[in-house]
């Protein structure tokens, strides 16, 4: 799976403004960058120049290098083939008593990066209760 850069990019600038609870209209005003240029942005849509990432980062309070650091990230993660279960519990360390562990796997929801979950590592089967048949049952 591909991943474009600017894609990336956007996910983590949407992911921070959501955070901070703020509107595309504030940070679009506070960076100086058009409302409709700062979604296409987001969006992936468009490659922002480095100096209008560095003014969206400024006006985020998010410094470039931890944007660039979050989104390398991101795109390490998707980039790296999945585990079988049967590698994963080869392994897999036993979890103190009462914790259950797993891994972070990506979950993509169209392509929004910052959606990962844990996928539970399933290291012991349940018995099951099927029982075998116990005869015929003859109608009267």
């Amino acid at each position: 799976m591909t991943v474009l850069l600017r894609e990336a990019i956007g996910d983590r600038l949407r992911h921070a403004r959501t955070t901070q609870r703020r509107t595309l209209r504030e940070v679009s005003r506070t960076a100086r960058v058009s409302l409709g240029y700062l979604s296409e942005v987001e969006r992936g849509r468009k490659e922002a120049s480095s100096e209008l990432l560095a003014a969206i980062c400024e006006a985020l309070d998010l410094p470039l290098y931890e944007l660039l650091h979050l989104v390398a990230s991101d795109i390490g993660a998707l980039q790296q083939p999945v585990p079988s279960p049967a590698e994963l519990a080869e392994r897999a360390t036993p979890a103190p008593a009462g914790l259950e562990g797993g891994t972070v796997v990506p979950a993509m929801i169209g392509n929004d990066l910052s959606d990962l979950r844990l996928q539970p590592v399933l290291t012991h089967r349940l018995p099951s209760t099927l029982s075998k048949p116990r005869g015929t049952v003859v109608a009267a």
